[in-house]
């Protein structure tokens, strides 16, 4: 019998945790007017998520997105950690399914697991030799997690040397208010300067003195301490 959402759920009930759940709910900020306020959880951790992602990685895209369109965080979790499974393994026209169900999806991935864990490898992924415009255009959303997604699908374009648009969008969310947007800029800033600390330097000197001092701190962090502690006071 070909598995469904369903079949899973009755699985996962029997991997839930009610007092990891409750330390999980406290981690990812789930109480009123947290970032994560209402997301419920079941303290399944990830590595036996990926367990499942293994038994599972067949499911139909219509009954992943069930489990993405769930109350249930890890529910959401192992639904999106099947499309990227199944998005690297794809031909092109079931990565667009896929990705067409991701941006579908997008009000579901909201909390920076789910962000994290999947931005770079779906909507990165299939927007590397296409129009960006969608990163740019959740770049100046007022949601919170669709700024993070744009930061985030970056990572993908990162990793094979290419910073236009990473640094593009950082740009863009350069004063952005919220912690978590300056945490993944910064983030993305110190994961260019791995691959060639000139160019993040180049980007930070212009830039070091008025952006937040979280995202200089992420930004920094692998820097040679003398330097580190010269952005920090200002005297580049």
């Amino acid at each position: 019998m070909q598995p469904n959402a369903e079949t899973i759920r009755s699985r996962m009930r029997k991997l839930a945790n009610p007092e990891k759940a409750k330390i999980l709910q406290g981690f990812f900020k789930t109480s009123p007017g947290e970032y994560g306020e209402g997301d419920i959880f079941t303290g399944i951790v990830v590595p036996e998520l990926r367990k499942l992602v293994k038994q599972f990685d067949l499911l139909p895209l219509a009954e992943c997105e069930k489990l993405v369109h769930s109350r249930m965080h890890e529910e959401r979790l192992l639904g999106l950690l099947i499309w990227v499974a199944q998005y690297k393994k794809a031909p092109p026209r079931d990565r667009a399914a896929i990705f067409a169900r991701y941006v579908r999806s997008v009000n579901y991935i909201n909390n920076w697991d789910l962000v994290d864990l999947t931005a770079e490898h779906v909507l990165g992924a299939h927007l590397v030799e296409t129009d960006k415009s969608l990163l740019y255009r959740w770049a100046r959303s007022k949601n919170l997690w669709k700024r993070r997604l744009s930061m985030l699908a970056t990572f993908h374009y990162i990793k094979k040397g290419d910073f236009g648009d990473p640094l593009n969008i950082a740009d863009m969310l350069l004063l952005d208010p919220e912690d978590l947007i300056q945490k993944a800029v910064g983030w993305m800033l110190r994961e260019i300067g791995k691959r060639d600390l000139r160019v993040e330097e180049d980007f930070l000197k212009s830039r070091y003195k008025t952006m937040p001092r979280t995202m200089l701190r992420y930004a920094i962090e692998r820097f040679a301490e003398i330097r580190r502690k010269a952005y920090l006071k200002g005297d580049i």
